[in-house]
């Protein structure tokens, strides 16, 4: 497998939301079922089109690792499980920084495995909220790459 940066077609979101649905079961513990649902429409019919969509891929061409940015704030990151550990997060990250110019991301404070990950990465937490930007109880950390 290349760690090479493609982008994605839309004939694909679907694809992408089985790989999101995966990645937040293997990592999202806190989440409830009804939140995984309530957000997957919303991901496959809104969020893919308002984002900066790249990927990497496996030696089959199947999309094993994705994110999307807007206005220089990471908005989505997910990794296969099957895939994590393999540096494809760190790739795709490094990419959205250097190519898309990435400075900020907003990642839940449960999430303590990406909570670190950005840490490792420079980002540094300048604000916390509550709520997630739904308003719903999973308080997010307002993180900034550092000069």
């Amino acid at each position: 497998m290349t760690n090479h940066i493609d982008k994605i077609e839309k004939k694909e979101y679907e694809d992408v939301v089985e790989l999101w649905e995966s990645s937040v079961r293997a990592t999202h513990d806190f989440l409830k079922e009804q939140d995984i649902e309530y957000f997957k429409p919303l991901i496959l019919n809104t969020y893919l089109d308002a984002v900066e969509l790249r990927c990497i891929r496996n030696n089959d061409k199947k999309i094993v690792g994705f994110l999307g940015v807007a206005d220089h704030n990471l908005e989505i990151l997910f990794i296969h499980p099957e895939y994590r550990g393999k540096s494809i997060g760190k790739t795709l990250l490094d990419y959205s920084i250097d190519h898309l110019g990435v400075t900020k991301v907003d990642v839940n404070e449960q999430n303590e495995q990406a909570v670190g990950f950005y840490k490792h990465c420079g980002f540094e937490t300048l604000k916390r909220s509550e709520l997630d930007s739904f308003g719903k109880p999973y308080p997010m950390l307002h993180m900034e790459l550092k000069k």
